[in-house]
């Protein structure tokens, strides 16, 4: 186990001393009694601790650390240059999480269910089952309407003989059928539609 004062934590990490003691009050730091830092067990802490969504800056911070210092040790005729090393390559078979994309995917889809929330409020937009279910209901209550009439106008039409007579009779009970599946499934479907 390694100890060393914040002091040197802070110029071993090339981060300021206020750094290190905002690290200290946040209990990032693995301290002794006497608030020495305990070096491996503090560099895993903050391993684990870390903001992904700073990865970026924390590399490119490093990046520049690491050039300031090469370029100190070379001589004072070489300028450093405030590019740093190219990203490292990623496998493509092995998917990095990117927590920036993620963060703002679920943002979007948030927005997008806000938005279907106002859109069901305001009646503007309804449930598939619901619609699915009215339909159906509807559907199937014109069907034993239409397929009940045979042996209600059966006696009636027996009677007849004139083709005329027999056509006007059809027509009047297929549309009073029909007029009364639009009111029944109407009401059926508002009642369907709206949430209780």
């Amino acid at each position: 186990m390694t100890v060393i004062s914040k002091t040197e934590f802070a110029a071993r990490r090339g981060w300021a001393k206020s750094y290190v003691s905002k690290l200290a009050n946040q209990n990032r730091l693995v301290l002794t009694k006497d608030g020495k830092i305990e070096l491996e067990a503090t560099e895993a802490l903050l391993d684990q601790t870390a903001d992904p969504s700073k990865a970026a800056v924390a590399d490119r911070h490093h990046q520049d650390r690491l050039q300031r210092d090469v370029y100190s040790q070379l001589s004072s005729h070489v300028e450093p240059t405030s590019v740093a090393a190219p990203p490292p390559t990623i496998n493509p078979a092995v998917a990095v999480p990117d927590f920036q994309k993620a963060r703002a995917l679920r943002e979007h889809n948030l927005a997008q269910l806000a938005e279907i929330e106002l859109h069901k409020a305001k009646g503007s937009l309804v449930s598939v089952i619901a619609v699915k279910t009215g339909a159906y209901n509807a559907g199937r209550m014109l069907r034993d309407q239409l397929l009940g009439m045979p042996p209600q106008l059966a006696p009636e039409l027996a009677s007849m003989t004139d083709p005329w007579e027999i056509e006007k009779h059809l027509t009047a009970a297929i549309r009073r059928s029909l007029e009364d599946a639009e009111r029944i499934s109407s009401a059926d479907l508002e009642h369907t539609l709206t949430p209780s």
